[in-house]
């Protein structure tokens, strides 16, 4: 008996050893996917670029889908032991959420207007109700029901005709953001037999209630460049073509003034505005230049009684200031100050009511809402007591009204939907986010606002949240995130999918570095075109920050981001891979040389002033010394996974499917490096409130098993 003892502890240990699930030995003979080279030779500036995959942008060629396929397969194999986790995971983050959900109702033109979720159901229902919120409900569009057999749904929204009869609305049906234009009538809730293909899904309806004016996209770039005209009852083959942007850089749209006074047809670029105006009262009028663009003027315009208000750049303001024009002479040398440009606030934009003015500036990253009457006898800020919120303006599309409607959150605190009256300045919280599944206490958690300093001495900030029982040891896994380019700013704010990661230990951190707009204009001047590698420098020195603030540790560390943000993720583990355990990168930009290059790919010509024209040979350089495809060397990588949409239409499936046969081909070390291509998503990933949860799922199980965190 004393010999079968230890042969039944050493069995013993070996099943626990196996409950634990090492990974590297229930995958060490899985053999990932290996893509075949094909050399091609790409030449610019007498610089020559070998590109063994270029072969994967051929679009559903039986090769390239064959090769996604085992992609996929692989990453199934590969990740088979984590499938009951991420089940879990999934109905855990779904069971915090309130199925049978609606929005706060908001009222436009005699009706009120808001969506609900049913229980089980992926997809809203819009719903309105006429005069009184105790009146019957009248269902606009169940998503539920028009979903029905697509692997794929989303709505664009809708809007109304004034005299509250006909919806128009937009379907896309594939992900690629090509949206088919219907309109339905809301009295007998039949479908009109006019169909509009490949618009940006919105139109704006003039005031006879007849016209509409939508935009219209280039078939091979995507690029909304034409604005047309629609009447009713007619054929599109016969919509006239009232706006063409020739401007490759520029994409245009149109909207109605808030005051429903004016149509308005917008042209944009990344550094340059111009808008034309009409009447709104039929579709007869003919556009005027409001004032014609100018290289490196930015302008934006709402209307009030007789005078148009303008948030601008103009005279080097930076961070922007407020001016004021009549309606009659809008040109430039008109303009007259309202608010002056300041060089520690950031102007966002603007809300106007018939007797207040909404100003939302941001301050030290942080987001202030200030509210003035037009008489000048009031002014003042909302208060917001902590440095980790978000806050601002919803839908306040009423005109004669006293109640400014905003919403609010933090990194540990549920969003909530606010009414405040700008008179009494007495608030009504219409609706706070809840929390289903489990003893949610915000108290529980730790919010900090700290500030690294980067290589060059700037200090970049970073919001952090953590459970108050996580230890700061410098042992926590610690999910670094950021995003970092075209100005936009990742606030602070809450979610109820976190939670999974911080109640397992987990730390939180926004790294808000240059790129975005967290501190103003300039930090977004200092992190695009030819200074753009600051933002890869910002979160790796905010990662090491972290690491030396006894936060976590380079075997704890990780760092996820989408996007642009993927292309910031293939920077910094170009840079420094040794920091990191694991990068999580979503439909990543990464090939961004060859991008920009291709005037053919959906949204290159109109990224010129984001990221240079590589046409040149400075930005060439320049984009080719960081761009993640192109320096994809020899070295060991960490643990990486890759997600994104074979019909994606901002980045192309084959950029990351590029990259990872890349990465595998030239990985030193031992980690997984792993892909997963939604045959069926675009660049948002998967449609329903549910499916995407679904990948959020793969993303932190992913993450938990790496940190054998397995329940």
């Amino acid at each position: 008996m004393k010999t079968i003892a230890p042969i039944l502890f050493l069995t013993l240990i070996f099943a626990l050893s196996c409950n634990q699930k090492d990974t590297r030995a229930l995958t060490k003979n899985i053999n990932p996917p290996i893509a075949e080279k094909k050399s091609v030779n790409l030449e610019m500036h007498g610089d020559i670029r070998v590109d063994d995959y270029f072969w994967m942008n051929e679009r559903d060629h039986p090769e390239v889908i064959d090769y996604l396929e085992r992609e996929n397969d692989y990453y199934d194999k590969m990740t088979a032991h984590t499938k009951a986790f991420q089940k879990d995971l999934f109905e855990e983050m779904k069971g915090r959420i309130k199925e049978d959900d609606a929005s706060v109702p908001f009222k436009n033109n005699g009706y009120w207007y808001y969506t609900r979720y049913e229980t089980g159901k992926d997809y809203p229902v819009f719903c309105r109700k006429k005069d009184s919120l105790s009146g019957d409900e009248i269902v606009v569009f169940d998503n539920n029901i028009m979903a029905e057999g697509q692997s794929y749904f989303n709505q664009a929204g809708y809007t109304v005709s004034e005299d509250n009869r006909i919806a128009a609305f937009g379907v896309d049906l594939v992900s690629r953001r090509k949206y088919t234009l219907r309109f339905k009538n809301l009295e007998t809730g039949e479908l009109l037999p006019e169909k509009i293909e490949n618009t940006t899904g919105r139109a704006v309806w003039t005031n006879d209630n007849k016209t509409v004016y939508y935009s219209r996209k280039d078939e091979e770039t995507l690029r909304s460049n034409q604005i047309y005209k629609h009447v009713l009852g007619t054929s599109p083959e016969k919509d006239e073509l009232v706006f063409q942007e020739d401007d490759e850089t520029f994409f245009s749209y149109v909207y109605k003034t808030k005051s429903k006074k004016f149509i308005v047809i917008g042209s944009s670029s990344t550094l340059t505005s111009e808008f034309q105006v009409a009447s709104a009262e039929s579709g007869e009028h003919k556009f005027k230049v409001f004032q014609k663009r100018t290289r490196g003027l930015e302008y934006s315009i709402a209307h009030y009684e007789d005078t148009f208000y303008i948030l601008t750049n103009k005279d080097k303001a930076t961070n922007f200031k407020l001016m004021k024009t009549s309606e009659t002479e809008t040109s430039l040398e008109n303009w007259t100050e309202v608010i002056a440009h300041r060089d520690d606030v950031l102007l966002e934009d603007i809300d106007i009511f018939k007797d207040f003015l909404v100003v939302s500036e941001r301050a030290n990253g942080l987001n202030k809402i200030r509210i003035t009457r037009w008489d000048g006898e009031v002014d003042y800020y909302l208060p917001f007591d902590n440095e980790t919120y978000t806050a601002y303006p919803t839908s306040n599309i009423e005109f004669d009204t006293e109640t400014l409607r905003y919403a609010y959150n933090a990194l540990n605190t549920p969003s909530s939907i606010i009414d405040f009256n700008m008179t009494t300045k007495e608030k009504e919280v219409k609706k706070e986010q809840e929390v289903l599944g489990g003893n949610f206490d915000k108290d529980n958690y730790i919010m900090e606002r700290v500030w690294a300093t980067a290589r060059d001495g700037v200090k970049v900030p970073v919001s952090i949240i953590y459970h108050k029982n996580t230890p700061i040891n410098g042992e926590a896994p610690l999910l670094q995130y950021a995003y970092g380019s075209y100005g936009s700013t990742i606030d602070p704010s809450f979610s109820t999918i976190r939670l999974s990661l911080l109640d397992r230990g987990f730390i939180y951190a926004i790294a808000h570095i240059r790129g975005g707009e967290y501190l103003g204009r300039t930090w977004y001047e200092d992190g695009k075109l030819l200074k753009k590698k600051n933002t890869f420098t910002d979160f790796i020195d905010v990662s090491k920050y972290l690491v030396s603030s006894g936060y976590t540790s380079s075997e704890h560390l990780y760092a996820s981001g989408g996007s642009a943000g993927g292309l910031l993720m293939g920077a910094v583990i170009n840079m420094a891979p040794e920091l990191y355990n694991g990068v999580i990168a979503a439909v990543p930009f990464v090939d961004v040389v060859t991008t920009m290059l291709d005037d053919t790919i959906p949204l290159t010509t109109g990224e010129y002033d984001e990221w240079g024209n590589p046409n040149e040979k400075s930005y060439y350089d320049y984009m080719k010394s960081y761009s993640p495809y192109d320096n994809a060397f020899a070295k060991a990588y960490p643990n990486i996974f890759v997600t994104t949409g074979y019909h994606d239409s901002q980045v192309q499936y084959w950029e990351p499917a590029k990259w990872i046969a890349k990465l595998r081909d030239n990985n030193t070390g031992k980690n997984k490096i792993l892909f997963h291509c939604n045959m069926d998503a675009g660049h948002g990933g998967a449609s329903g409130r549910f499916e995407a949860l679904k990948e959020i799922a793969e993303d932190y199980a992913f993450l938990l098993d790496l940190e054998k965190i397995r329940k």
